[in-house]
């Protein structure tokens, strides 16, 4: 039983649209971020609306996909499905999957493997 999943599974847009500006201020408070690695297509599409209000937009608009990668503005952009128990326990995203991207992140942000 899922006690902490969100309506459908996913936040609203609404939930979505009001935390946005908390992650434009990020964006511009962390200038030496160069890699954004977006859990799931919600966070994708969030991350892209946020750049887009620093002046980054994509276009054309790239596609979410587990694996996708992106040049937005400063950032590359990497799409992973979400660390949630739905994907995990299904199988849908494995350990191995999640640490492709992030070791591609590492190497894209410039840092060692660990």
């Amino acid at each position: 039983m899922n006690r902490c999943a969100p309506p459908a599974n996913r936040p609203t847009p609404d939930e979505r649209d009001t935390c946005r500006p908390y992650l434009v201020r990020e964006l511009e408070l962390l200038r030496d971020v160069r890699v954004v690695v977006a859990l799931g297509a919600f966070a994708w599409d969030g991350f892209l609306r946020a750049a887009a209000g620093l002046g980054h937009a994509a276009r054309p608009r790239p596609r979410f996909a587990h694996g996708a990668e992106a040049p937005v503005g400063p950032w590359a952009l990497l799409g992973s499905f979400h660390v949630s128990q739905q994907n995990t326990f299904t199988g849908r995203l494995t350990d191995g999957m999640l640490d492709a991207v992030l070791a591609r992140a590492r190497a894209r942000a410039g840092l060692s493997s660990v």
